[in-house]
This record gives structure tokens, C-alpha cells and sequence, in this order.
């Protein structure tokens, strides 16, 4: 398979079916903690109709279907089919009616022109190799007076255990290992303002913000991993040589007194201006 774009999504797409068993753990709360955060940027408004692309278990679609309401509608879509269960689950022990989990490509929904009040996409933009093609295509999804937030990781991801990790990794598996993620690219707020403007996207709000996720113990770490992109490297390694990264990255966690990883996150947030506009059916709303 010599695309990339095809072979990141069959990577995106096991990966994330193989971690969803972790991806709600509690040593993951960032997930729930940066959607619930990107929500509260957008300024929802009850019947809002929402777009939520790499959706995962719903950290930013459930909160938004709580604003929005059950005159509204949510659409949360993700490669990962055991991600959407566990979100549909979410969702009815809610009582969200008004969100439905969907599986879904988000390089090719549909979706027509201007048919959404917003477009959500929450740690996902960097799983495509033409990000800005990407942002180009969210956007043409937002209508007039919509909003588009995108939210990535900041510097220094899961620092200092990412860096344990990377140079176990690169010991027992060198052709596992890279230096450079997708994510490196936009670990900036210039560069996340850059990426929306390259994508066509005006009116761009960007901030940063810092944060952590404490680690109860080392092992905290490992559970991480299984619930994140991660886990494709995991899997890859085979069980023995994945115990061998294992044990020697949490011994350095504990040995260095390791008790948090750093979470920074990047929030952007734009507002698409007003335009003339053909009258809406209901047909539009579906």
C-alpha cells in the first residue's frame, strides 16, 4: 500500500479499535477534559446542528449535545468502530438522544456545503498527510456565522515519559521508532494559525494552554499507551519485546520520580463570516 493517506487511516483505524478497551480509563482523562474545554470555546446555542469528526468516545460530541439540546443534532463520526460503541453507550446512559454515532472517513463524508452551525475536530486533523487539504474541506462544512474548532497538541507531548518511551522503543525496535509525529508540525499557536490560513479559514482564535495528567504510579503510563495511538507500536513490538518497553519505561519513571505527564493543548477556534445564503429545506437539517 504505497498511499499514504490510505495507509494512515488503516493505522488510525486498528490502533484505536485495539485501545478503545483503555481509551476511557481514568489515566486518560485528558481526552474528556480537553473536548468538554473545546465545547465551551464554541458558543453553542440550543438546536445547534454539530459536526464531530475523529469523534473517539464522545469528548467533545456529548458535551455538545448537552448544549444543543434534543432540538438539535450532533454527528459524531470516527474510523473506529469500538470507539463509536463505546460513545453510543455514553450517549443513552445520558440520555443524549439527540447524537448519533456514526462510523466515518472524515476525508469524505458528503456532507454538502455550508451544513453545519459548527464542525468539531478534537486531536484528529494530524492523522491525514495534507492537513491543510483537511481544514480546507472542514470548513467548507461550517455555514455562514458557524464556527470550526481544531484542537491539537501543544509542545512537549506527554512529556517526560513520551522521550522514555521513544528511546525504549528505539532500542529493542529501531524500525518502529521516529523522531518526528504528524503532531510536530503544530505544536505552536503560529503554526495552528498558519495551518487554518493555508486551509482558506479567516478569523482564526488560537490559544494555548497548559496542562498535566497526574500518574497515580508508573503504570499509569502504560495504560496511556494502550488507550492512544500509541497502542499501534504496542501491538507492532509483539507481547515480549512490548514488556521489555514496558518494564524499562516505567523503572525510569519511578526511578526519576516521575508523577505527571505534561498535556498541552492548542485550541483554535474561527468564525465564518455572514453570507447571502439559499433558503435552508428541511431537508437541510438532516
Amino acid at each position: 500500500m504505497n498511499d499514504p493517506l490510505a495507509v494512515a487511516k488503516v493505522k488510525a483505524e486498528k490502533a484505536y479499535n485495539a485501545a478503545a478497551e483503555s481509551f476511557d480509563a481514568e489515566p486518560l482523562a485528558f481526552w474528556a477534559r480537553s473536548g468538554r474545554r473545546t465545547v465551551e470555546r464554541l458558543s453553542l446555542r440550543r438546536g445547534g446542528h454539530v459536526l464531530d469528526v475523529c469523534c473517539g468516545t464522545g469528548a467533545s460530541a456529548l458535551p455538545a449535545a448537552q448544549v444543543v439540546g434534543p432540538e438539535g443534532k450532533v454527528i459524531a463520526v470516527d474510523l473506529a468502530d469500538e470507539l463509536l460503541k463505546l460513545g453510543q453507550a455514553k450517549a443513552q446512559t445520558a440520555g443524549l438522544q439527540c447524537v448519533e454515532f456514526r462510523r466515518g472517513d472524515m476525508t469524505c463524508l458528503g456532507f454538502p456545503d455550508h451544513h453545519f452551525d459548527a464542525v468539531v475536530c478534537v486531536f484528529g486533523i494530524f492523522f491525514v498527510p495534507d492537513m491543510e487539504t483537511q481544514v480546507a474541506e472542514l470548513w467548507r462544512m461550517v455555514r455562514p456565522n458557524g464556527r470550526l474548532a481544531i484542537t491539537t497538541w501543544g509542545a512537549r507531548f506527554w512529556g517526560p515519559a513520551y522521550e522514555l518511551w521513544l528511546e525504549a522503543v528505539h532500542r529493542v525496535r529501531p524500525d518502529l521508532y521516529t523522531a518526528f509525529n504528524p503532531w510536530d508540525r503544530i505544536t505552536t499557536p503560529e503554526a495552528v494559525c498558519t495551518l487554518l490560513h493555508d486551509g482558506g479559514v479567516q478569523n482564526v482564535e488560537v490559544t494555548a494552554e497548559d496542562g498535566y495528567q497526574a500518574l497515580r504510579t508508573p503504570e499509569d503510563f502504560w495504560t496511556i499507551a494502550l488507550g492512544s495511538g500509541l497502542r499501534w507500536t504496542i501491538d507492532q513490538m509483539g507481547a515480549e519485546l512490548a514488556q521489555e518497553v514496558k518494564h524499562e519505561v516505567l523503572d525510569r519513571l519511578a526511578t526519576n520520580g516521575v508523577h505527571r505527564i505534561e498535556t498541552n493543548v492548542i485550541y483554535a477556534v474561527a468564525g465564518k463570516q455572514s453570507q447571502p445564503a439559499s433558503p435552508r429545506t428541511g431537508a437541510d437539517r438532516q
